[in-house]
């Protein structure tokens, strides 16, 4: 009986298909009432949430057969963490999906607030032409404050930038090496900041720390005419006292995209024009809701799989810079294991290296050697849950030893890594809005082609008509090819020619391709 995912709130019709695709029964009910959620929760082994669904202790109580909560998007307030871990649940979201969009709309508001947009724009539409009324202000040389410098924060500092504003932060987590690589000077208290900041911008989530964290006295501090951004999380200023600030002439603008009660009818900030306000737009865009639908549909189906889910949050803690480099390889290391295990034809190897290369180089790739191996075993069916905890262990159980190395090189590629079976191996990147896993380099031969679900791949020395007979066995045993590459290497006369096939082969059709074209080696790939 197929495993069960229940999707409360919508996602892309793409990360749908992904799951059922791979064999589940997906239910989207949209809109359950907390009583609906608690009744049908019980039948699930995996739930797929976005902000509004809250996943409590009162969920895990009830909800004996889930193994797995993805959080579509980047936040994870709405899910007791705490709760999962005593039922033994894996949380995960997709961390990397919305940054770009996220930082992009936090620094859309600061111009809009600088400039007047909306408030113009309101004036033009009621027939006005106040230009007086709207005079803005540059954010050349300006300084810009950013309190918290996590992924989207960073991508905020690269922006400003650009706009040749002078960044500093306050982030007691963020260490003074990645602040100096974003060009940012890192301050040691609020207090420092709040009183040279021209522009001010939040980048937090919502704990006990952060909630209420600007108030009458921090607004106070601020310099006169201070232009204020929120795209992270409500209640992170206080909206009642910013209101009050910004009448006074204190605080100059502001732009809010986050609310504490969502959605969000009427606030004290309504009434000003000089604030613009959004609702909860950071993340919608069609690119990030692409990639939030996706990429949590495969770390769901990994989690229920009993692989490695890369961005599960209560498992072993990766600094969330380095995950943002390092999580999209988790699938095409897991894919060039499996690829690995099928050309060893089941044998174990002795080593299994894997080198990273470019941006990837020198960092902590654990997660990807689990990955790795995880496809290894379980091509084998080999049913052991490797993790980057117990990676080590498993390899060792198996007799096999795990390398782990880097190059500054990936040639044409920003990153890529090679994975090695003892004398055997592939060299997979990633491309395009959805990541898709790439192999750029098997046995040696150059290629760039994502593998399907199933694969043929022959080596042969080269002379005409070779392909043709190839198209013909496969033609007269009914089997399509839907994507073929041809490769060469430098000083050899074979060539070799990976083909994405849409049926597996028989025996007969594979020893009548050894026969008609002698090859030197043929593999079939089952993925």
């Amino acid at each position: 009986m197929a495993e069960k995912i229940l999707v409360t709130e919508e996602i892309v019709p793409a990360g749908i298909e992904i799951l059922r695709d791979k064999g589940y029964q997906v239910d989207c009910m949209f809109d359950l009432s907390r009583e609906d959620l608690l009744r049908v929760i019980k039948d699930y082994d995996a739930l797929i949430v976005r902000s509004a669904t809250k996943v409590d202790r009162e969920i895990f109580d009830v909800a004996k057969k889930l193994r797995i909560v993805g959080r579509a998007g980047v936040g994870i307030d709405n899910i007791d963490i705490e709760a999962a871990n005593a039922y033994g649940v894996i949380v995960c979201n997709a961390p990397v999906s919305n940054t770009v969009s996220a930082a992009e709309h936090a620094f859309a508001l600061m111009l809009a607030a600088a400039r007047n947009i909306a408030a113009a724009d309101a004036c033009m539409k009621k027939g006005g032409w106040n230009r007086r009324d709207f005079t803005g202000t540059e954010l050349y040389h300006k300084t810009l404050a950013i309190f918290g410098l996590g992924r989207i924060g960073g991508l905020v500092a690269d922006r400003a930038r650009a706009f040749g504003m002078n960044v500093i932060a306050y982030d007691p987590y963020c260490s003074r090496e990645r602040a100096a690589q974003l060009g940012v000077t890192l301050y040691d208290s609020i207090e420092e900041v709040l009183p040279i900041a021209d522009f001010i911008t939040v980048h937090l989530p919502a704990t006990d720390e952060t909630i209420g964290m600007f108030g009458p006295e921090e607004f106070a501090m601020m310099k006169d005419g201070v232009i204020l951004v929120n795209a992270a999380r409500g209640g992170i200023y206080d909206v009642k006292a910013l209101s009050d600030f910004i009448a006074a002439g204190k605080v100059a603008a502001c732009g809010i995209d986050e609310w504490e009660e969502q959605p969000c009818y009427s606030s004290p900030l309504h009434e000003f024009e000089q604030a613009t306000l959004t609702p909860h737009l950071g993340a919608l865009t069609r690119e990030a809701q692409y990639r939030a639908g996706t990429q949590i549909a495969e770390y769901v189906a990994d989690g229920l799989s009993g692989s490695v889910v890369a961005t599960s949050v209560n498992s072993s803690y990766i600094p969330s810079e380095v995950l943002e480099l390092l999580a999209p390889y988790a699938p095409v290391c897991k894919l060039m294991g499996a690829m690995l295990s099928q050309v060893n034809r089941g044998e174990l190897p002795a080593v299994l290296s894997l080198t990273t290369a470019g941006a990837l180089a020198g960092l902590d790739t654990g997660f990807l050697a689990a990955a790795a191996l995880d496809g290894y075993l379980s091509s084998q069916e080999k049913l052991v849950r490797v993790t980057p905890t117990n990676v080590d262990t498993i390899a060792q159980r198996h007799g096999i030893r795990i390398e782990t190395h880097s190059i500054a090189d990936a040639l044409e590629y920003s990153s890529s890594v090679k994975l090695s079976a003892d004398d055997k191996s592939i060299i997979g990147t990633v491309s395009g809005l959805a990541q898709t896993p790439r192999i750029v380099s098997f046995m040696g031969y150059q290629c760039d082609i994502a593998p399907g679900d199933h694969c043929l791949i022959m080596k042969y020395v080269d002379s005409p008509g070779r392909v043709g007979s190839i198209g013909t066995i496969l033609g007269d045993a009914n089997v399509n090819i839907t994507t073929m590459q041809v490769s060469t290497k430098q000083d050899s006369d074979q060539v070799l020619v990976f083909m994405n096939i849409e049926s597996d082969l028989t025996d007969e059709v594979i020893a009548q391709l050894r026969d008609t074209v002698d090859l030197q080696d043929l593999w079939v790939l089952n993925l």
